[in-house]
């Protein structure tokens, strides 16, 4: 296959999910190394990748492999009930049909609201169906590639072998140096108010092929089914909850990346050119993006830092995004903020006359993990077995401690357990409780604790909290580089 044509032919053979993801890897190894050498090339002929069988089969087992394959879009259909009627492959040939023959239409998303951690907000999600999410994963596989190849080392969010450690590990190496001010910024309503035709703009950037355009914009356009079964036009935005949502906001985004990236480079490059700069006044600064969360670290005075709310300002308002003045700020990193979960600041080590940048787990996260305790041991859920919150609490503990390992957590950790401990035993004397009266402590620790200890077991299975998370954290690299994704 040249690198000009990009088509498949023949009769379809649907390939074993390994033999398929083989497929599509050595082809996003090809288009990303075609896109790193010509920073000018527009890719044509791609939509046939699209429809590729092989990129079908592993679309369709990315699609599986999410946690929302048992939820359903308008249709109704859930990838569970497709894989139980062992009909996987006239369901990708009736895609590979639809997008071949290019009667291919995206439908509308089916609205849902869930809760914003425990602030009593909600986040609004489109649904969309299996057949848009394969077709969407599948897209995905073919422009990821692409648009990687322009992607700047500054942006982390929702990119392959690249990850929220990363960026905090950036964001520590910075503060621990002579980035002492901080710009924390935040952009509102970022999925729904991204502009349509700017977007497509920068996709036209590198893509040619019209089909593929088309299906792009088709997603963006596709619509909104609220829960009154309304229809909504999609004017502006990428509905949250789309297999395609994540990439689309990082080519938008991407403009704030590039503008950042290429005052550094031009500006304040090599070494030298920043120390020259810091004697006679000026600031240094660098961007590090995660999604539509980003923060500017700056090397210099407050009012540097304060000039580049505007200037972000300004950038954004090129695809159509505003920052959200009220919870957009400046901040010294002795004050901290927060930042993905974490909360960063500076501070005495102690017994020592040095200081060190810290990344503990933020009051906001830690908060809305006790709200997850409480909720999984109200009332409403006696009726549920001792093992089930043995396992579920845990679990949830476990991931949550290992998300946090990176940072000063031992002793939040500890606290969590301690607050989880207190109440299950409360949970646990409600459920067993006798002619109305709660199980007493010496009953509690015969029945429901290790053998001379106040560890909660039962029937053989010892509860497992935050402190006994054995999976080591992947080590972030202050001040290093993710590899490159598609090689």
């Amino acid at each position: 296959m040249s690198e000009d044509t990009l088509v498949n032919t023949g009769v379809v053979v649907w390939p074993s999910e390994d033999s398929a993801w083989a497929a599509v890897q050595r082809m996003q190894i090809k288009l990303h190394q075609w896109a790193q050498a010509d920073g000018l090339r527009r890719f044509g002929d791609l939509f046939n990748l699209v429809y590729d069988p092989a990129f079908l089969v592993h679309a369709f087992e990315v699609v599986a492999r999410n946690d929302g394959a048992r939820t359903a879009g308008v249709d109704g259909v859930t990838v569970t009930r497709i894989k139980t009627r062992n009909r996987v492959e006239a369901f990708l040939s009736h895609v590979q049909d639809q997008l071949r023959t290019g009667v291919f239409e995206p439908v509308e998303v089916r609205q849902v609201f869930i809760p914003k951690g425990n602030s009593g907000k909600v986040r609004r999600l489109g649904i969309p169906t299996v057949t848009d999410r394969v077709v969407q994963a599948s897209l995905k596989l073919v422009l990821e590639p692409i648009f990687e190849a322009d992607f700047k080392p500054c942006s982390y969010g929702f990119r392959p072998k690249r990850r929220a450690h990363d960026a905090i590990a950036e964001i520590q190496y910075l503060t621990s140096r002579t980035y002492e001010w901080v710009m924390e910024a935040d952009i509102r309503a970022c999925f729904d108010e991204i502009d349509h035709t700017a977007l497509m703009g920068l996709v036209r950037n590198r893509i040619k092929d019209k089909r593929v355009n088309a299906l792009v914009k088709a997603f963006l356009k596709a619509g909104v089914m609220t829960a009154t079964g309304d229809r909504e036009d999609s004017v502006t935005g990428t509905p949250q909850g789309g297999i395609l949502s994540p990439l689309l906001a990082n080519i938008a985004l991407s403009v704030l990346d590039e503008h950042f990236e290429r005052q550094w480079h031009r500006d304040m490059s090599p070494r030298w050119t920043r120390q020259k700069r810091t004697r006679v006044g000026m600031g240094n600064w660098r961007l590090i993006r995660y999604a539509d969360d980003f923060v500017l670290v700056v090397a210099g005075e407050r009012h540097h830092a304060e000039a580049l709310r505007d200037e972000a300002a300004t950038v954004l308002a090129q695809v159509g995004l505003r920052l959200a003045e009220e919870k957009t700020r400046t901040v010294h990193i002795d004050e901290g903020f927060d930042f993905l979960g974490f909360h960063i600041h500076r501070r005495r080590k102690r017994g020592t006359n040095k200081q060190y940048v810290y990344t503990t787990p933020s009051a906001k996260a830690i908060a809305a993990m006790k709200a997850t305790v409480k909720d999984r041991t109200r009332r409403h859920t006696l009726n549920e077995d001792v093992r089930w919150l043995f396992d579920s609490l845990g679990r949830t503990l476990r991931g949550w401690a290992r998300y946090f390992r990176h940072g000063v957590s031992r002793k939040v950790f500890h606290s969590l357990d301690w607050y989880a401990w207190r109440r299950m035993t409360h949970w646990i004397r409600l459920k067993f409780s006798r002619r109305g009266n709660p199980l007493n402590w010496k009953q509690l620790r015969r029945g429901y604790c290790l053998p001379g200890s106040w560890k909660l077991a039962y029937d053989g299975l010892e509860f497992r909290g935050a402190t006994t998370s054995d999976v080591p954290p992947p080590r972030a690299t202050a001040g290093s580089r993710p590899p490159v994704p598609t090689t």
